[in-house]
């Protein structure tokens, strides 16, 4: 408003006389009144700016150029909080995008496995009824049918000989207590006192030659442990995923060979090139895992052989010095295959693990 009363004042007109010379001009009120218009907004901005600062929220523009009365004031807070919307919305927008490929990709494995599931179970079904051919080795077919009832028989020699290491054991406890009982009794009875001392040394004698046989024993079914439920289990393990490479090769094969038998039309083609890729992936699998089933009973059979060897010999002669009452035969058995006993007391606890 000041700026348009000021632009009116100048552009007043000023009469001129004929000499050129300007006449003498009448008082202006309005002139006047402008003036100390313009001074008072003046004094009363500088006020305001001197008490509370400028006003940085807020921005004046003036259009309409020299003495225009077009005047516009845009918030600059309005344009703050517009930036800010569209930075959250864009940010929500990509954390949607991520979230939605993160449920793509579920919804597409879930898809392929159950697409693989049902082919293997229709596979399966077939093979059971007699409806549908499968891959037969019948070679390695054979072996691992032999390692399998193997393992059933080592189990059932594993399962006796821990059945005749807690009888033994059991046996040595109530050698060694008959013992100490004698050798109180030959301190009680002086008339006795040889006899019970005898018996009290031979039971002694027992239960140390004893000890030294439960040695053997544990090392022994820890030996078949190992074998049985290690390194039998591995190779079973993988003759598991062999047998499932197998079923999932035959689903495909099957797959492949119905949709050869169907149209030839663009896609049936298109189903076929599908279906002849992932036969080949599934092929592939088949005889990388038979090749490692194949290494794997080769290896197996030699370290059977080579631990069972080891393992039987060591039982006849452990068992076979000890009934016999050689303890010197029995201490070497023990020597010779690398067989260290447990000092007494070693299994229990020591007083700090105690508390």
């Amino acid at each position: 408003m000041t700026d348009s009363i000021m632009s009116k004042a100048a552009t007043m007109e000023i009469p001129i006389n004929s000499n050129g010379d300007t006449g003498t001009l009448p008082e202006d009120d309005s002139l006047e009144q402008a003036a100390k218009l313009q001074w008072n907004l003046d004094e009363k901005d500088l006020q305001q700016v001197m008490v509370s600062g400028p006003n940085l929220n807020e921005t004046s523009i003036v259009s309409g150029g020299y003495g225009g009365t077009a005047e516009g004031i845009i918030p600059t807070s309005s344009i703050k909080g517009s930036s800010m919307h569209h930075s959250s919305s864009s940010s929500s927008m990509t954390a949607e995008e991520a979230t939605r490929g993160v449920a793509v990709e579920k919804l597409e494995f879930v898809k392929k496995w159950g697409l693989n599931t049902y082919k293997c179970t229709k596979q399966m079904i077939s093979e059971r009824f007699g409806r549908g051919s499968r891959t037969v080795d019948l070679e390695l077919e054979a072996q691992i049918e032999v390692l399998r009832d193997t393992k059933r028989k080592y189990e059932n020699v594993l399962r006796l000989a821990r059945a005749l290491t807690n009888h033994f054991y059991s046996m040595v406890q109530t050698q060694h207590a008959l013992g100490d009982t004698f050798a109180d009794l030959s301190q009680k009875s002086p008339e006795l006192r040889d006899e019970f001392g005898y018996n009290a040394e031979t039971q002694k004698l027992l239960c140390k030659n004893g000890e030294t046989l439960l040695g053997a024993i544990n090392f022994f079914v820890s030996s078949i442990n190992t074998l049985v439920n290690k390194t039998m289990e591995d190779t079973l393990m993988t003759i598991k995923m062999y047998e499932n490479a197998r079923l999932e090769y035959d689903a495909y094969r099957a797959d492949l060979e119905e949709l050869s038998l169907g149209p030839r039309d663009a896609v049936a083609m298109a189903r076929i090139d599908s279906a002849q890729q992932q036969y080949q992936v599934q092929k592939d699998k088949y005889e990388r895992l038979r090749s490692d089933v194949t290494i794997k009973l080769k290896f197996l059979e030699e370290n059977k052989v080579k631990v069972m060897h080891k393992q039987l010999l060591l039982f006849h002669n452990a068992i076979s010095a000890y009934f016999a009452g050689n303890q010197q035969q029995l201490e070497q058995t023990l020597k010779q295959f690398n067989v260290k006993l447990k000092p007494p007391g070693a299994d229990k606890p020591s007083w700090l693990e105690e508390q």
